[in-house]
């Protein structure tokens, strides 16, 4: 029997001591991991990234905009010849320089070489049928030659048979007279045999020749196809091959050009060659900016293609009518056509190319420039914030004139100094949202 003093080594209902350990050694970290992410998240400062600009001095100029394409003053189209049979085998690459003289456009010469020859083989047949027609003639002339010279001989005779009537008796005189009239009778029709045969020769040499001439004719035309099959460049330039308008392109595709193989149509434009000495921009004004300009202004102009360099030109032509655009809707858009013609040129320049141009109206030199989105208004002034190491303070400024990208500073700010281009309260915000 057990004694009663005596206690058990394990209490029921009560825990582990060790696992209870671990549990509270984890609720403790827990608790400490998330006051430190708290802590962090709202007592820690994040920075800022706000766009800025320096204070600067430049030109100021107050511009006109416009959009157009680089072309050639002048230019000349390369047509297909007014020939037959009009197939290109040879067409210079679209966009190469080429020379005065040189070959753009060929045309298959087999046909038009075949037609020369069949038509100079007519000519010469022409020429042998007029040979022997003449040689015929000649020998038929001699046969009535001959002829009429016995009708002759016996219109003679008969007249001196006749002249004996008075020593003849009366019967044998009558038929003397009467064979002077049947010999001149045979003489009258040799005559006139002779004229017909004249005639009829005169209307066979006429046939023949006109025969000849229209042969001579088509092989003049022949010949000449056979030289018109190759358009050679009037003047340096560039080959710029176009559209071929009766092709049969892909649906929803913009007209192919030409390419060897193609067969064209008399007069069909194939080649054009711009002359690259003088190059202009063609610029469509809007109707509000027509007032502003005039021609002799410069222009400054950006080309797509080449976007390394600046190019200066010179307002040169507008149109005093406007054109009307319609774009579906019942007021006509107004735009009027306008050209500046560039100066310095590059050899990269081709006409077809895209560029921006900026019609110069006001320029003033050396002027103290912020951007235009840096200027904020502040009790309805303007003022901007300007950056002080990782700070910003708000300054009035005084601005003079404005254009779409800058304002003219005329006080409050200095060149160097660094302005932002929006608030960074603004900003700030804008970086809470995004964590």
């Amino acid at each position: 029997m057990a004694s009663k003093d005596l206690k058990p080594k394990t209490r029921l209902g009560k825990s582990n001591p060790r696992r209870a350990k671990i549990i509270t050694w984890a609720i403790g970290l827990l608790a400490t991991g998330g006051g430190l992410y708290a802590a962090y998240h709202y007592t820690s400062s994040t920075e800022v990234e706000v766009a800025t600009a320096r204070v600067r001095r430049a030109d100021f100029i107050i511009s006109v905009r416009s959009r157009g394409d680089i072309k050639s003053a002048r230019s000349t189209i390369l047509k297909a010849p007014p020939a037959p049979g009009l197939r290109i085998v040879h067409l210079a690459n679209n966009g190469i320089p080429v020379k005065k003289g040189d070959v753009v456009v060929e045309f298959d010469a087999v046909s038009q070489e075949q037609n020369v020859i069949s038509q100079t083989t007519r000519v010469q047949g022409d020429s042998g049928d007029i040979v022997q027609a003449k040689a015929t003639q000649k020998m038929n002339d001699e046969a009535d030659a001959m002829s009429k010279m016995q009708s002759e001989y016996s219109v003679e005779t008969a007249k001196l048979d006749a002249s004996k009537a008075e020593v003849l008796s009366k019967v044998d005189g009558e038929k003397n007279r009467i064979q002077v009239e049947v010999a001149e009778g045979n003489l009258q029709q040799v005559k006139a045999s002779i004229n017909a045969h004249q005639v009829g020769n005169e209307a066979d040499l006429s046939r023949l020749n006109q025969r000849l001439d229209k042969d001579q004719r088509d092989l003049d035309t022949a010949t000449s196809y056979l030289g018109l099959m190759q358009l050679r460049a009037p003047t340096d330039g560039v080959a710029i091959v176009l559209s071929n308008f009766r092709s049969q392109g892909t649906f929803g595709q913009s007209t192919p050009p030409f390419k060897e193989g193609d067969n064209a149509w008399n007069g069909a434009e194939i080649v054009e060659i711009p002359d690259l000495s003088q190059l202009y921009i063609d610029l469509k004004l809007e109707e509000v900016d027509r007032g502003k300009i005039q021609i002799g202004q410069a222009v400054r102009v950006r080309v797509d293609a080449i976007p390394d360099k600046e190019f200066e030109a010179q307002l040169d032509y507008i149109s005093p009518i406007a054109n009307l655009v319609f774009k579906g809707g019942s007021t006509p858009e107004k735009s009027f056509p306008a050209r500046a013609t560039l100066k310095h040129l590059d050899e990269r320049l081709r006409p077809g190319m895209s560029a921006s141009a900026e019609v110069i109206i006001e320029r003033q030199p050396n002027m103290l420039l912020i951007p235009a989105r840096a200027s904020f208004d502040r009790d309805g002034k303007p003022a901007v914030y300007v950056q002080k190491g990782k700070q910003f303070a708000v300054r009035a400024i005084e601005v003079g004139k404005r254009n779409d990208d800058d304002i003219i500073i005329s006080g409050g700010l200095k060149e160097g100094e660094i302005v932002t281009l929006e608030s960074p309260t603004d900003a700030a915000k804008r970086a809470k949202k995004k964590m």
